[in-house]
């Protein structure tokens, strides 16, 4: 009985008809153009990330607006006063417009991160940049996730 039990368990569990989707399947598209607006930095970074991720030999062919805002806020300070961290948010809008039958949507990605000051002011300088390369990445992902899900729901 209890080797039936097993049997029908094993069965019943291990084909229950479950596919892992691959994203790579999803990258269907080809981005043609990409307008950029705002931080100079940052749109420099996402343009090569979004442009390395196309593909040239898709027909669904899209066109990209990015609109830019990096938002830097003093987040503490100490006892003299003094700034001791900063908080920085990028948020990006991003436009999508398919060229063929000029259907598009848009959506918007927001990432924030706090750095610490240092006594020296290019350390400082130091840990602006990787937080916001590191925040750069982070958003550059979540617009491909979305374009690939947008794209293909579409």
């Amino acid at each position: 009985m209890k080797q039936l039990i097993a049997i029908l368990l094993t069965l019943v569990l291990t084909s229950c008809g479950f596919k892992v989707v691959q994203k790579s399947s999803f990258n269907n598209f080809s981005i043609s153009d990409i307008i950029t607006e705002g931080d100079k930095r940052i749109n420099f970074s996402l343009k090569n990330k979004l442009s390395s991720q196309s593909t040239e030999s898709e027909n669904k062919l899209i066109q990209i607006s990015l609109k830019t805002n990096k938002d830097k806020q003093v987040k503490e300070r100490n006892i003299k006063n003094e700034i001791t961290k900063y908080q920085i948010k990028i948020t990006v809008n991003v436009t999508c417009t398919e060229i063929s039958n000029g259907s598009g949507f848009e959506f918007s990605k927001s990432k924030s991160g706090d750095y610490t000051v240092s006594n020296q002011y290019s350390k400082t300088l130091s840990n602006e940049k990787k937080l916001v390369e590191l925040l750069t990445d982070n958003i550059a992902d979540q617009i491909l996730n979305e374009l690939k899900t947008k794209l293909n729901a579409l």
